[in-house]
């Protein structure tokens, strides 16, 4: 199992090199590469299908020359269960971005583009598969790097550029966190192999902190999170469904990973991913209904989502901590299955609005409007993400939600038996939570779809698009045949996440965990009632076909009191219908508008407009950073560019490493 799946990490590395090598030929460039992505992502994606199914693990390790270091990788179930959704979603974009890139990018930057993105993919799969530190910390800089230049595809612009480096500088915080992480679980040892690291409970909650800051800035968790608006509209379509379909799935692995590093779960862990979870959820759904800008709305979703799979793995480690089996199985199986249904829906979302822009050259919602009868296959496919990501059955953003909340309501039962978890606290937090994530989720979809697909077009290039063809559209019918798929195979989940979530449960409450019955009974019922909703669509179906087959159909405009000639100016615009959630939550949006009153008998105009600053990037970070580029500007006279001057400061450290040493 570890040779194949070598081998797939492997092959877009070379693939990318080769497409490097032809760049004066884009077109062979990009089928090598997205060829290469397609057939790597076959033979991981079996490998993890292979260890989730028998919980079997693999390894191989490899001597490296390098202090502390070792080329030792690893396939066991909680790194699978991240290998699917990589390896499903890499190869969706890469079928859609061959395409997109040929129509959006200059001919001269495509093949540079593909080996960034093969390398972004190949770290992403190193990332989640190797067992050593320093291995691990080289893997997730490769991964940051990759995604730091695919976010600078269109380099030419301002606002590409600003977003890149507010992404540079937020890795790079991550970074040093995740380098004294590491340090501190190696204390002691010989190497830095995930084997020797030991559980040490002096240090268990110093590494929790330093593993939430450090992997909390890849994920997004709130106030850590200003990059994701930035940097998810400024790259390319495909690479922005990449990086937030799986990229900042990458910092919830390593948040996991480091848990089973720190021994027995704390009660501390559970409540602060949870609340952490709880915020990072409302604030990303209540920031996304108030954008205007397509790409930036689905970011903040993403920061919303993040949100729900904190909650899920707060609520399972209070249930693990506070011996609470069925809640801890239920509750982290929906993390888990919310990991692999966020990247199917956020995915084919972000192709959606790939086509979208391709097609009206804009962003802006407020000038888009009736997409989906010239552009039907993107506004079908998008309207199955809409559904799901709000979490509406029988989509399959609703199955792991169920389980989360079921697991909160297992805690709550349990309290009342001698348990010292205070499930009341548990029960309000979490359903309540989810309940208002959801009604707002909702509302914010609602306004995405219909404003961009329904009604009139609101501009010129809105009323003059047309559907996109070939890879991109196979691309976005991949994601959205997955977001029903997740759903019609439901009794499957369980058990194939059961031996992942069991890498978080150790001692006497594992075997009670594995036996759990909850999860699988729920998504048998689950599954069994979307089955049966399917066949009785299909049947509904076919009978209208079947009667309808005689009849003359006849077209004609729709009455609407007798006035039969809509205006787009008659439409609520994505300012006007966000508004009232605008004023409801303005002490947290602080959104500026602006507006021109209509005057006179016969007004001409009126306008409304509607802007959201988010107040952790303008009023904490941008401070920060003004700070440290005034810092910098004070010793900027040691970068003179004098080469033997940077040796010299070379060795004055090493004499005084060397001093340091021998006292």
């Amino acid at each position: 199992m570890i040779g194949p799946f070598v081998f797939g990490l492997l092959l877009p590395v070379v693939a990318g090199c080769a497409a490097l090598a032809l760049h004066r030929r884009p077109d062979l460039a990009s089928r090598i590469a997205a060829g290469s992505i397609v057939a790597s992502s076959v033979l991981t994606g079996g490998c993890a299908i292979c260890s989730l199914a028998t919980g079997a693990t693999a390894s191989i390790k490899i001597p490296w020359n390098v202090p502390l270091g070792s080329l030792s990788l690893g396939m066991d179930p909680l790194s699978a269960a991240f290998v699917l959704p990589i390896s499903i979603l890499a190869s969706a974009a890469a079928l859609y971005g061959r395409d997109y890139l040929t129509a959006t990018v200059r001919p001269g930057w495509i093949a540079r583009s593909w080996f960034f993105f093969n390398s972004l993919v190949a770290a992403m799969l190193l990332v989640v598969s190797a067992r050593n530190g320093l291995l691990f910390l080289f893997a997730w800089e490769a991964m940051s790097l990759a995604s730091f230049f695919l976010v600078l595809t269109e380099y030419d612009h301002d606002e590409v550029r600003h977003a890149a480096w507010v992404y540079a500088v937020a890795a790079h915080i991550g970074t040093a966190c995740l380098l004294v992480l590491f340090l501190l679980l190696g204390r002691g040892g010989s190497s830095l192999d995930f084997e020797q690291f030991t559980p040490q409970a002096a240090f268990a909650s110093a590494a929790f902190i330093l593993a939430l800051i450090g992997f909390g800035t890849k994920a997004g968790f709130v106030a850590l999170h200003v990059w994701l608006p930035e940097a998810h509209p400024a790259a390319p379509s495909h690479v922005s469904a990449l990086m937030s379909g799986v990229m900042i799935k990458t910092g919830i692995y390593g948040l996991l990973r480091t848990l089973t590093f720190l021994g027995e779960v704390q009660p501390l862990w559970g409540w602060t991913l949870l609340g952490i979870g709880l915020a990072t959820a409302l604030y990303g759904v209540v920031f996304a209904i108030a954008q205007q800008d397509l790409k930036r709305m689905l970011a903040y979703s993403s920061v919303e989502n993040i949100g729900i799979i904190s909650i899920g793995l707060g609520t399972g480690l209070l249930g693990l901590a506070y011996n609470i089996p069925a809640m801890a199985a239920c509750a982290l199986m929906g993390s888990m299955l919310h990991i692999l249904n966020h990247s199917l829906f956020k995915g084919v979302m972000f192709l959606g609005a790939g086509a979208i822009q391709l097609r009206t050259r804009t962003r802006d919602m407020n000038q888009l409007g009736g997409l989906l009868k010239r552009m039907p296959w993107t506004g079908r496919s998008f309207l199955v993400g809409a559904l799901a990501i709000s979490g509406l059955p029988p989509l399959n953003g609703f199955l792991g939600e169920a389980l989360i909340v079921v697991g909160a309501l297992i805690g709550v039962i349990a309290s009342k038996h001698a348990h010292a978890l205070p499930g009341e606290i548990v029960g309000v937090a979490v359903v309540g939570g989810l309940a208002l994530i959801g009604g707002l989720s909702v509302a914010c979809f609602t306004r995405a779809f219909g404003c961009v697909f329904l009604g009139e077009p609101r501009s010129q290039q809105a009323s003059s698009a047309r559907e996109v063809d070939g890879g991109m559209r196979i691309g976005m019918l991949i994601l959205a045949a997955g977001c029903l798929l997740v759903s019609l195979l439901a009794p499957l989940w369980p058990a194939l996440f059961r031996s992942a979530i069991l890498a978080l449960a150790g001692g006497d409450i594992r075997d009670a965990v594995m036996a759990s019955p909850q999860p699988q009974s729920l998504l048998i019922a689950l599954g069994v009632a979307y089955w049966l909703l399917a066949g009785v669509f299909a049947l509904v179906w076919w009978l209208r076909r079947r009667i309808a087959g005689s009849w003359q159909a006849e077209t004609g405009p729709t009455w609407d009191c007798g006035y039969a000639a809509p205006d787009p100016r008659m439409q609520y615009t994505a300012s006007s219908f966000g508004d009232p959630f605008a004023r409801l939550f303005r002490l947290l949006l602080r959104t500026r508008s602006g507006q021109g009153v209509p005057a006179g008998f016969f007004p001409q105009e009126a306008r409304f407009s509607s802007e959201s600053p988010d107040p952790f990037a303008s009023s904490l970070f941008a401070p920060a950073f003004q700070v440290v580029a005034w810092l910098a500007s004070k010793v900027r006279h040691l970068q003179h560019g004098r080469i033997q001057i940077y040796v010299l400061y070379i060795a004055l450290t090493l004499i005084a490493l060397l001093v340091w040493k021998l006292d």
